[in-house]
């Protein structure tokens, strides 16, 4: 406890002596030289508890998970019905979809200073908000594209972005040792999300429409999900209030990180959205391909608590290798001979657990790399080089879909955009393979 007094007080003191700088962070961190701003960052984990309230703040973050990432990996099985009823392509609403999971990347640094100015219970509770508040616009916008993308996509995006950082950022306060489990706990419940809530919508689509389903869904994530905010607080106040630390540019880890993220993210969404439509080239039932979604969304929760495991006992940065391997591997040798039942629920299996995984594992590679005082900050510089992936990574594959006779041409049309995704996944595991070897070197050099 001592420690950690004394490492706050100077930070405290070095940063009200430098109210006029350039950065708060370069003012609470003296040293020019990045390596030693990153041990003291480091310095910050030694008190870490392992546990303690940190059970509570996970079991909030679980349930805040469940609701932004389960809505938005079930986005496919609405963007079905949507498409049934004629409202737009396939392309045009896999963009709605887009947009609201590219908010994660395009407000990644405002949300994370959000939650450094509001706190993590503040900021969770303003999220649930946000994302209900989107769902029940949604309900009266089920006949407008344009208004679909401000409720869906806009009003829902900010507090799936808001979300996110409280999620990623609050459980690296309590965990070190088994940090990568606690991450992947959290981030099961997305998955889990996503499985009910798969189940949910298509009763709710077939009994009650599109517009109802959007307000069930809402008013029970409003229900749910402030009690579970509440839950929410940091372990110790992050005092910076840096929006960037220029010296993470310097590091070629953080570098190649940031582009390994950049290109993973493009196929991610791939599977999610498209596999309601190409169950039905199949022609397979609707119910179906919501199972299949759900099936998707169970196997990225079980991937999520696996990888976090895994993570803990052979290193996260080895876990978020494997994890986009399979990825890729599964999308290019899998999923274009899935003709049948079986082999795609082979897929699903595969690609959802290693799409989850890559979502634990993130936060849970920044942290190890530097440090969970800098976790919000590294993690907000981070997801902002997924905006391009989350935004127009389905929407790429929708297109490239219609480019070869659209959703209505049979299971062939779609084997283009799944090689698209599966290439963009297996370059991104060659990049984190390359962080990988660098850190390897890096420690036999000091050895």
């Amino acid at each position: 406890m001592s420690d950690t007094f004394t490492t706050e007080s100077v930070i405290e003191l070095q940063t009200h002596n430098n109210e006029t700088s350039q950065s708060n962070w370069q003012a609470s961190t003296a040293p020019s030289d990045p390596d030693s701003i990153i041990e003291q960052s480091r310095a910050a984990d030694a008190t870490v508890p392992e546990g303690g309230y940190g059970w509570v703040v996970l079991f909030g973050c679980g349930v805040i998970t469940f609701w932004f990432v389960g809505t938005t990996y079930c986005w496919g099985v609405i963007q079905g019905a949507l498409v049934k009823e004629g409202l737009a392509s396939p392309s045009t609403l896999a963009f709605v979809g887009s947009l609201t999971v590219a908010f994660i990347a395009i407000l990644a640094i405002p949300s994370a200073r959000v939650v450094r100015a509001l706190g993590a219970r503040n900021t969770g509770l303003l999220a649930i908000s946000c994302l209900a508040a989107g769902e029940l616009l949604s309900g009266f916008t089920t006949k407008s594209v344009g208004g679909l993308f401000v409720t869906a996509g806009i009003v829902m995006g900010v507090g799936v972005s808001m979300a996110y950082m409280v999620v990623s950022a609050t459980p690296a306060q309590y965990f070190s040792r088994r940090r990568g489990l606690a991450n992947g706990i959290v981030f099961a419940c997305g998955g889990i999300g996503g499985a009910v809530i798969s189940f949910a919508m298509d009763g709710l689509l077939q009994k009650l429409g599109p517009a109802w389903t959007f307000r069930v869904i809402g008013f029970v994530t409003l229900a749910t999900g402030l009690p579970a905010a509440w839950l929410v607080k940091e372990r110790t106040p992050i005092r910076n209030r840096a929006l960037i630390d220029r010296y993470l540019f310097r590091d070629i880890k953080f570098l190649v990180l940031f582009i390994t993220g950049a290109i993973g993210t493009f196929p991610l969404f791939v599977p999610p959205f498209f596999l309601p439509l190409y169950s039905a080239s199949l022609g397979m039932s609707a119910s179906t391909g919501a199972g299949l979604v759900a099936g998707f969304n169970f196997s990225s929760a079980i991937g999520r608590i696996g990888f976090g495991f895994v993570s803990d006992m052979i290193g996260p940065l080895n876990s978020l290798f494997i994890a986009l391997l399979l990825s890729a591997l599964s999308m290019l040798a899998l999923w274009p001979v899935s003709s049948s039942l079986g082999p795609l629920i082979a897929f699903v299996i595969i690609n959802g657990a290693a799409n989850g995984g890559f979502f634990s594992l993130t936060p849970t590679v920044v942290a190890s790399l530097f440090g969970s005082a800098r976790v919000s900050v590294a993690m907000g510089m981070i997801v902002t080089g997924w905006t391009g992936g989350y935004l127009l990574g389905a929407p790429i594959a929708g297109y490239i879909l219609n480019a070869y006779g659209g959703q209505s041409a049979g299971f062939e049309a779609y084997r283009p955009a799944i090689y698209y995704a599966g290439s963009m996944a297996l370059g991104a595991a060659a990049l984190a393979g390359f962080v990988r070897l660098r850190v390897s070197r890096r420690l036999l050099k000091k050895a």
